[in-house]
Protein backbone atom coordinates (compact mmCIF):
# COMPACT_ATOMS: atom_id res chain seq x y z
CA UNK A 1 0.00 0.00 0.00
CA UNK A 2 1.64 3.10 -1.46
CA UNK A 3 -0.46 5.33 0.10
CA UNK A 4 -2.89 5.41 3.11
CA UNK A 5 -6.14 7.07 1.18
CA UNK A 6 -8.84 4.31 2.34
CA UNK A 7 -12.73 3.71 1.16
CA UNK A 8 -15.20 2.59 3.46
CA UNK A 9 -18.69 1.20 1.88
CA UNK A 10 -21.41 0.65 4.51
CA UNK A 11 -24.99 1.76 4.12
CA UNK A 12 -24.74 2.26 8.18
CA UNK A 13 -24.35 5.89 7.48
CA UNK A 14 -23.60 6.23 11.49
CA UNK A 15 -21.01 2.77 11.55
CA UNK A 16 -19.23 3.96 8.52
CA UNK A 17 -19.02 7.40 9.74
CA UNK A 18 -17.52 5.92 13.78
CA UNK A 19 -15.17 3.51 11.73
CA UNK A 20 -14.09 6.23 9.65
CA UNK A 21 -13.13 8.76 12.57
CA UNK A 22 -11.53 5.81 14.52
CA UNK A 23 -9.47 5.34 11.47
CA UNK A 24 -8.79 8.92 11.04
CA UNK A 25 -7.49 9.22 14.61
CA UNK A 26 -4.48 6.49 13.61
CA UNK A 27 -3.58 8.39 11.15
CA UNK A 28 -5.65 6.46 7.90
CA UNK A 29 -7.24 9.38 5.46
CA UNK A 30 -10.54 7.66 5.14
CA UNK A 31 -13.35 8.21 2.63
CA UNK A 32 -16.95 7.11 2.86
CA UNK A 33 -19.60 6.06 0.45
CA UNK A 34 -22.82 4.74 1.76
CA UNK A 35 -24.03 2.61 -1.68
CA UNK A 36 -22.15 0.34 -4.16
CA UNK A 37 -22.65 2.43 -7.44
CA UNK A 38 -20.86 6.05 -5.04
CA UNK A 39 -18.66 3.38 -4.28
CA UNK A 40 -17.43 1.97 -7.83
CA UNK A 41 -17.74 5.58 -9.23
CA UNK A 42 -15.33 7.34 -6.73
CA UNK A 43 -13.27 4.26 -6.99
CA UNK A 44 -12.73 4.92 -10.52
CA UNK A 45 -11.76 8.05 -10.06
CA UNK A 46 -8.91 8.20 -7.51
CA UNK A 47 -6.79 5.29 -6.62
CA UNK A 48 -7.54 4.22 -2.92
CA UNK A 49 -4.56 1.84 -1.01
CA UNK A 50 -7.41 -0.44 0.86
CA UNK A 51 -11.43 -0.70 0.20
CA UNK A 52 -13.07 -1.54 3.47
CA UNK A 53 -16.58 -2.95 2.36
CA UNK A 54 -19.96 -4.25 3.70
CA UNK A 55 -22.24 -6.78 1.73
CA UNK A 56 -25.51 -5.81 2.23
CA UNK A 57 -25.91 -2.19 0.66
CA UNK A 58 -29.19 -0.87 -0.70
CA UNK A 59 -28.39 -1.00 -4.77
CA UNK A 60 -25.78 -3.67 -5.22
CA UNK A 61 -24.65 -6.85 -3.45
CA UNK A 62 -21.04 -6.19 -2.04
CA UNK A 63 -19.83 -9.10 -4.62
CA UNK A 64 -20.86 -7.21 -7.52
CA UNK A 65 -19.25 -4.08 -6.12
CA UNK A 66 -16.06 -6.28 -5.32
CA UNK A 67 -15.99 -7.66 -9.02
CA UNK A 68 -16.54 -4.48 -10.50
CA UNK A 69 -13.49 -2.66 -8.36
CA UNK A 70 -11.33 -5.82 -9.16
CA UNK A 71 -11.82 -5.50 -12.87
CA UNK A 72 -11.00 -1.70 -12.64
CA UNK A 73 -8.43 -2.03 -10.58
CA UNK A 74 -6.62 -5.44 -9.37
CA UNK A 75 -3.99 -4.57 -7.05
CA UNK A 76 -6.11 -2.58 -4.54
CA UNK A 77 -6.69 -4.24 -1.10
CA UNK A 78 -10.31 -5.09 -0.22
CA UNK A 79 -11.35 -5.91 2.71
CA UNK A 80 -14.98 -7.24 3.34
CA UNK A 81 -16.39 -5.75 6.84
CA UNK A 82 -19.96 -7.39 7.27
CA UNK A 83 -22.35 -8.14 9.97
CA UNK A 84 -24.66 -10.67 7.63
CA UNK A 85 -21.82 -12.79 5.57
CA UNK A 86 -22.18 -16.69 4.88
CA UNK A 87 -19.72 -18.92 4.60
CA UNK A 88 -20.38 -18.95 1.01
CA UNK A 89 -19.63 -15.36 0.79
CA UNK A 90 -16.94 -15.76 2.41
CA UNK A 91 -15.27 -18.42 -0.42
CA UNK A 92 -16.98 -16.42 -3.02
CA UNK A 93 -15.98 -12.56 -1.87
CA UNK A 94 -11.80 -14.62 -1.20
CA UNK A 95 -12.49 -15.96 -5.07
CA UNK A 96 -13.26 -12.80 -6.30
CA UNK A 97 -10.06 -11.58 -4.77
CA UNK A 98 -10.93 -10.06 -1.10
CA UNK A 99 -8.10 -10.05 1.00
CA UNK A 100 -9.94 -10.77 4.37
CA UNK A 101 -13.50 -11.68 5.18
CA UNK A 102 -14.38 -9.94 8.81
CA UNK A 103 -17.41 -9.82 11.13
CA UNK A 104 -18.72 -7.15 12.32
CA UNK A 105 -18.73 -6.23 15.63
CA UNK A 106 -14.99 -5.20 14.37
CA UNK A 107 -12.09 -5.34 17.43
CA UNK A 108 -10.09 -1.92 15.78
CA UNK A 109 -7.19 -3.34 16.47
CA UNK A 110 -7.59 -6.72 14.91
CA UNK A 111 -8.47 -3.99 11.74
CA UNK A 112 -5.50 -2.24 12.42
CA UNK A 113 -3.37 -5.47 12.45
CA UNK A 114 -4.84 -6.50 8.96
CA UNK A 115 -3.86 -3.13 7.51
CA UNK A 116 -0.65 -3.35 9.16
CA UNK A 117 -0.18 -6.56 7.33
CA UNK A 118 -1.56 -5.56 3.92
CA UNK A 119 0.89 -3.07 4.32
CA UNK A 120 3.71 -5.21 5.15
CA UNK A 121 2.83 -7.02 2.06
CA UNK A 122 2.78 -4.79 -0.33
CA UNK A 123 5.72 -2.85 0.85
Amino acid sequence: MKHNKILIVDDEQRYADMLARRLNLRGLDCEVCYDGQSAIDRYADRPFSLVILDLRLPDLYGTEVLQQMKRCRETTAIVILTGHGTERDREACMQIGAHAFINKPVDIDRLMAIIAQLKENTA
